[in-house]
């Protein structure tokens, strides 16, 4: 069991209020919070230990090389990686996506080829890979959601799927967890499938790594992305693992200083990896927060916060399936999704339940959450979304009940459409 309190403890800006009340923040699958150690750990590196890292011969870069590349090695070493070269630090999950597709996918995929996705994808494992059809010629392909609208993926219909594609599809991209729906996606046995026709799989990790144990190699994925201000670090800092015979296969996504071996005037050679995909001063201080932020999941255990997010899907699915009208997105089975909840209620705009929400100091999110094909299958224009992080208990979910039966009251009595703002 997690200590809440202790957590909640940790992070400086869940001590403050919103509107008078005290702050519940339910907007963790948009960015979480960022305990002291995290904070501390970024200052204590710009005020002691600030130099650009890798060839510098004194000490201040020397300290800040090590601290880096450390960095590298917790990393690794959290999502199972065996080689420090196959993890690269990027901005986030889009940038790391977004070099697989224009870096790899661009020179290996032509007219004739597939990328096969699902309908449930974020808009930043969907749109890179619209760009590298229309460039290429390549089909884009689609796997459905369920009817139930859970997001499930039947195996055998994927199977089918590839099978019908094979020889075909070159490269299968999802999510792990969805950002709307919170169902997890059986990422071993879809790349089994996906490997049995000779694809490549991409995987965007980032509603994934904060909240259930990852490895990398136990997925049997060949590019895996997430982003590092979802798990306690900070925002501006992600990593892009892939194998290591694709990276040395791929063309710099970046060039400049850093990652050149020789350099003349007409013509240039790449240093080896990761040096070569990483161009430029990196943000430093954020693979450092974001190593801090790792070794605080570590200390917590990754299987006792996917415990502790199961126990509070149980909570707020029972409580929120009480309110009338309200219609929750995704499995009702606790145990199929990751800490986030979507949902939508009869007559009430998302932007006008969260506006509410937000006057007793309950945050969450409201919108399409950047999957609007998705709300589009789903007949809705958009829907609000509670997530839950490890300093979050019960008591946040009863405050957003309270805030949501209170919003009813206001606004249900105009009996609003579902309207596009």
């Amino acid at each position: 069991m997690l200590k809440t309190d202790l957590i909640k403890s940790d992070c400086p800006i869940l001590k403050r209020e919103a509107k008078n009340h005290p702050l519940v923040y339910l907007d963790n699958a948009a960015t979480s919070q960022k305990p002291r150690q995290v904070i501390e750990a970024i200052a204590d590196y710009y005020a002691n230990h600030n130099a650009n890292v890798h060839r510098g011969l004194h000490t201040l870069s020397e300290e800040a090389t090590e601290m880096y590349e450390d960095a590298r090695r917790v990393v690794a070493g959290f999502i199972g990686a065996t080689d420090l070269s196959e993890v690269i630090f990027t901005t986030g999950t889009t940038e790391s996506l977004n070099r697989v597709a224009f870096t790899w996918a661009l020179f290996n995929l032509q007219e004739g080829d597939s990328i096969l996705l699902t309908d449930i994808e974020h808009h930043s494992n969907l749109i890179p890979w619209q760009i590298v059809a229309k460039q290429t010629g390549a089909k884009l392909e689609y796997i459905e959601i369920g009817s139930d609208d859970t997001g499930n993926i039947i195996l055998e219909k994927f199977k089918d799927k590839l099978s019908s594609l094979s020889g075909k599809v070159k490269l299968v991209c999802f999510s792990q967890a969805s950002n709307v729906l919170g169902t997890i996606l059986p990422v071993k046995e879809i790349s089994k499938a996906a490997h049995a026709v000779g694809a490549l799989v991409c995987i965007d990790g980032a509603q994934a790594v904060p909240h259930i144990p990852v490895n990398v190699q136990s997925l049997d994925c060949d590019f895996y992305a997430f982003s590092g201000h979802k798990m306690l670090g900070p925002t501006g800092i992600g990593v892009l693992w892939a194998r290591k015979n694709l990276l040395e296969s791929m063309e710099p996504f970046i060039y400049g200083g850093g990652m050149i071996d020789v350099v003349t005037l007409n013509d240039s050679t790449w240093a080896v990896l990761p040096e070569k995909l990483e161009a430029g001063t990196p943000h430093i201080a954020g693979a450092i927060g974001l190593s801090r932020a790792v070794k605080y999941l570590r200390n917590l255990d990754m299987k006792n916060i996917r415990e502790h997010e199961v126990i509070m899907n149980t909570y707020a699915l029972n409580k929120l399936s009480t309110i009338e009208g309200l219609k929750i997105l995704g499995p009702a089975d606790a145990q199929e999704r990751t800490g986030l909840i979507a949902f939508s209620v009869d007559g009430i705009h998302s932007h006008d339940l969260a506006a509410v929400l937000d006057t007793v100091g309950v945050a969450v999110r409201s919108g399409h959450h950047c999957c609007m094909p998705l709300h589009k299958k789903l007949n809705i224009s958009s829907s609000t979304r509670a997530s839950f992080y490890i300093y979050n208990n019960t008591d946040d979910i009863d405050r957003l009940v309270e805030g949501i039966q209170k919003a009813i009251k206001i606004l249900g009595k105009n009996k609003l459409k579902n309207l596009e703002y």
